[in-house]
């Protein structure tokens, strides 16, 4: 399939023009694979309050990223952060590697984590992170509410792009429906202008069924099916 499939003279001319660094909004979407999400959803799940980290791979399309796997990292999470040890650098490097040698076509182009019943935002530590890791673009940062996602029944996730600094933003004060716990308020405000938010979709690809199928008989029933995503 187009997902699945790599033009390299496309990356190439891509990766050659950059036009990221003179539009600081140039991605505007995100579509997930279902194998991706519920990989990503069944992580944050198996948290449970602490907060967990991962990967994401795939590659851009325009302006568009396309995430076709999600692979989680071995990190020490809190209830309100998440921080990456050497073990987890060594980690993402041989899975690089094996990825490599598996003949893997995607490239990593994002991380997501979790933020247990707080929604899917950015805090100080997330934008620092994220601004760091756009230094190797193309990079996209994914939040889920594993919490709120098992009582609502709808996958609660957010894609985001943080702006360059001193960048002088026109955001509007983040979403008006947002549910934030008092002792995130003021993180939340202090920061809600130094990033974007990304249109989220999500697709399914027929070699996807079956460790889908796998994956799902995992989740509780309560869970959202991603054939419904």
């Amino acid at each position: 399939e187009q997902f699945y499939s790599c033009d390299q003279d496309e990356i190439d001319k891509l990766f050659n023009e950059q036009p990221w660094k003179s539009n600081p909004k140039y991605f505007r979407k995100i579509k997930i694979s279902s194998l991706a999400l519920i990989k990503m959803v069944y992580h944050a799940k198996t948290g449970g309050i602490y907060e967990v980290m991962g990967l994401v791979q795939g590659k851009v399309l325009g302006d568009t990223f396309l995430i076709t796997d999600a692979f989680a990292l071995p990190v020490e999470g809190t209830e309100t952060r998440v921080n990456a040890s050497q073990d987890a650098v060594e980690y993402i490097g041989k899975y690089s590697e094996l990825s490599d040698q598996a003949g893997r076509i995607e490239m990593t182009c994002g991380w997501y984590h979790s933020h247990p019943g707080y929604g899917c935002w950015l805090s100080g530590i997330d934008v620092t992170t994220q601004r760091l890791n756009q230094q190797q673009e193309p990079w996209v940062a994914l939040v889920i509410d594993p919490t709120r996602t098992m009582t609502t029944g709808k996958v609660e996730i957010g894609a985001f792009r943080t702006f360059p600094a001193n960048y002088q933003s026109q955001e509007s004060k983040g979403d008006p429906d947002q549910l934030i716990p008092l002792e995130k308020i003021e993180d939340f405000g202090a920061q809600w202008d130094q990033y974007y938010s990304l249109e989220v979709s999500f697709y399914k690809n027929k070699f996807d069924e079956e460790m889908i199928d796998v994956l799902w008989n995992c989740l509780l029933y309560t869970s959202p099916s991603p054939r419904d995503s």
